[in-house]
């Protein structure tokens, strides 16, 4: 997992409440045996006006272009911003996979559903909660201003706005430590490499009739 200090980049709006992990990559998706390979069926049922299936050619797909993420203005977006309980429904961790893949390094919201806010700090993801009046200024700002770009410093727990202005966060220490080391589940395992040797070597020594 990259290490995660500090972010610049384009914010996509997502003006929607309680999109659910199937509308941010659909079942049929979850067939895919890999961390990789989903970003381009995120938001599937929304970005095309065909119905997808793992495999398809994407270029005889018909795009929707009404939906924000096939609009050129957002095409390099790597900031999310959506309305309360983002992530909510099932606990597939597809989700942040395909979110992270397609290139999104945040996301902006009122509120997430914990499996999928969990989820994210696991992947590399940084969600943000910041309060609803915070998230209509940004949403009022980016009609406004496209592109809209803000600058994430994880750091010092500041979001901060083109004007210079910054706006803290809160993100709990432990979570805080793993993504600026990169550190996922498997990162933090092996910082105990030597200790884990040193038990399995002392356990066989023990158990020797288990070689």
């Amino acid at each position: 997992m990259k290490p995660f200090i500090t972010h610049t980049g384009i914010v996509a709006p997502l003006d929607r409440a309680n999109v659910d992990t199937d509308a941010i990559i659909p079942k049929q998706f979850l067939k895919l045996i890999k961390k990789t390979g989903f970003g381009p069926h995120l938001f599937d049922e929304w970005r095309y006006l065909d119905h997808g299936e793992p495999g398809m050619d994407l270029t005889r797909r018909k795009k929707n272009p009404d939906f924000v993420l096939n609009l050129p203005q957002y095409e390099k977006a790597s900031i999310l911003i959506a309305r309360e309980n983002f992530g909510c429904g099932s606990s597939r961790e597809h989700a942040p996979w395909a979110i992270e893949d397609y290139g999104f390094k945040v996301i902006l919201a009122p509120s997430f559903a914990d499996i999928f806010f969990s989820n994210c700090f696991k992947n590399g993801l940084l969600p943000i909660v910041m309060p609803s009046q915070i998230i209509d200024d940004i949403f009022a700002a980016i009609k406004l201003n496209t592109p809209y770009t803000l600058t994430i410093d994880l750091e010092n727990q500041h979001v901060i706005l083109p004007s210079q202005e910054k706006i803290n966060f809160e993100v709990d220490a432990f979570r805080k430590h793993c993504l600026i080391n990169g550190l996922d589940d498997i990162g933090l395992t092996m910082q105990h490499s030597e200790c884990i040797k040193q038990f399995e070597k002392n356990y066989y020594e023990i158990n020797s009739w288990l070689l």
